[in-house]
């Protein structure tokens, strides 16, 4: 398999972590579906641009050539370690407040990768990751936002005197 630059990892690892927020999207869903429908609305926004998130990284990996594969393996790796995390994260207690705690978690690692990737890029000066970048930097911190504000308004609803 290729070597990959660091670059080049760190785009495997954004599209991974896109692939992984489609599973966490829908598991939470399961989790807060009980709870207000515009928090599953939130949640399926969320999901639908984690799936375009994936598919740009995808197409963007593509023009890398003869790295496409190990791009793609990369991004594979860490879908899995981030899927580990949730299911620890999240076990069979879990509620829709857990739910949102994990999301707000994985949108900020999501948010720091593709700052990163960013970061990396300025001495590259690769074009198109600029352009990834720029289109998807803003719709992660929209995210991390998004899932921080479905954590409090459940959050508040929470007796903070009752068992746990």
């Amino acid at each position: 398999m290729a070597e990959l630059t660091n670059l080049e990892t760190k785009l495997g690892e954004v599209i991974g972590l896109a692939m992984a927020g489609q599973a966490a999207t829908k598991k939470v869903i399961g989790l807060a579906k009980e709870d207000d429908p515009s928090l599953v609305n939130a949640l399926q926004r969320i999901h639908d641009e984690a799936v375009e998130t994936e598919e740009r990284g995808t197409q963007l990996a593509g023009s890398f050539e003869g790295k496409k594969t190990a791009i793609l393996e990369k991004a594979r790796e860490t879908k899995t370690e981030a899927q580990e995390m949730m299911e620890t994260y999240l076990g069979d207690d879990a509620d829709g407040l857990d739910g949102f705690e994990f999301m707000t978690m994985a949108e900020a690692g999501e948010v720091g990768h593709w700052a990163v990737l960013s970061k990396l890029n300025e001495k590259a000066g690769e074009q198109p990751i600029s352009e990834l970048v720029e289109w998807a930097l803003p719709i992660q911190e929209r995210h991390l936002e998004t899932v921080k504000e479905c954590a409090l308004e459940l959050a508040a609803e929470e007796d903070p005197y009752e068992e746990d």
